[in-house]
């Protein structure tokens, strides 16, 4: 029989990430992106595309293997799509993950407290008051949505703050409210802007059709931030798994990591949607699928929704531009297709979780 103390050390070496695991979503990334960089309506060899991609490392004396056209495909338009899409996925999925760690549900997704009506409202402003096209990447469409997001998630924790009860049902029912109230608001507007409807929902079913490297520069210092916040809290949302008093005895403080978490992957929703768009259902398939294969403990959920959730926003993109060629689906629609029924089995499981 062993005591508590000598099975302690197992628990903790039961929970850290492993080597294969981390191979793995290595390798599911780096073959959505080989296949996502040569397969669309130009397709392009893959060799020469490595070729293309060892030519741009100084000091190799490779020639590219490209023709001057497939090399611009490659380079002006296919790997800045690929990369902002890995991003925008990756950042989803880790604050997914970090959302259903502070709040202990696994239905929590990145847009919780308002993120998605608050970018929603900025973007329609920017597109219908200010007549703002989608192909203002660097102008002011992004910055508005990046703005709306920051403010709702904000209004949330004031509104939530001025009850009795400052707790996480108080905070969820303030992002219910401020989400409604924002969403009330995008439709008034979208009411008094008629014309501008089909580019206020194109923005709003997600995509990256317009990505470019700009877009790729303008939310890396976010999502920098954002990300080594929440790795570096993957240990303590392990803690606030058996409570609170528990935490408390020790030594965390639960309100502020919670405010610490959520300030976080906040801040990388904001980012990343203010480039592509509201894209559903990362935040929780990829967190909640890694969570039935490697089991609970966040050391390994949060790493690995890291590189699994770039490499599954990859393959949806490819879905996207690829199936009605040369039209596409809006990348929210394919992420909504293929997350709505995971959803219902999720919530037909949820009191098991």
């Amino acid at each position: 029989m062993h005591s508590a103390d000598e099975e302690q050390p197992s628990l903790i070496k039961a929970s850290r990430l492993r080597v294969g695991e981390v191979a793995c979503g290595v390798v599911f990334l780096a073959l959505a992106s080989a296949v996502a960089i040569s397969i669309g309506p130009a397709d392009l060899p893959f060799g020469g595309v490595l070729r293309a991609i060892v030519a741009r490392i100084p000091g190799t004396g490779v020639r590219s293997g490209l023709n001057p056209i497939d090399n611009g495909i490659l380079w002006d338009i296919r790997a800045p799509r690929i990369v902002l899409g890995g991003i925008v996925g990756a950042t989803l999925a880790i604050s997914g993950a970090s959302y259903q760690g502070v709040f202990q549900n696994a239905l929590a997704d990145p847009y919780l407290l308002g993120v998605a009506s608050g970018a929603g409202l900025g973007a329609t402003i920017a597109i219908a008051v200010a007549h703002v096209g989608l192909g203002a990447t660097i102008g002011l469409l992004p910055p508005a949505a990046f703005l709306g997001a920051v403010c709702a998630v904000s209004a949330t924790y004031t509104l939530a703050k001025s009850g009795r009860h400052r707790n996480t049902q108080s905070l969820l029912l303030a992002g219910v409210a401020i989400g409604s109230f924002l969403t009330a608001i995008q439709t008034f507007v979208q009411q008094r802007a008629e014309p501008t409807l089909q580019q206020v929902y194109a923005w709003i079913l997600g995509g990256l059709a317009t990505a470019s490297w700009g877009e790729v520069v303008l939310v890396i210092p976010y999502v920098t931030v954002a990300g080594a916040i929440l790795l570096s809290c993957r240990r303590i949302l392990d803690v606030l798994a058996v409570g609170d008093d528990e935490a408390q005895s020790l030594g965390v403080n639960p309100a502020r990591v919670r405010m610490l978490v959520v300030a976080a992957a906040t801040l990388g929703t904001a980012a990343v949607v203010s480039v592509s768009g509201l894209i559903g259902f990362v935040g929780i398939i990829v967190p909640h699928t890694i969570r039935l294969v490697v089991g609970p403990s966040y050391r390994r959920i949060l790493p690995l929704s890291l590189l699994f959730g770039a490499g599954f926003l990859i393959f949806a993109d490819l879905v996207a531009r690829t199936v009605l060629s040369p039209a596409e689906v809006p990348l929210g629609v394919i992420t909504a297709g293929l997350g709505a029924p995971f959803f219902l089995v999720v919530l037909r499981n949820a009191h098991s979780l």
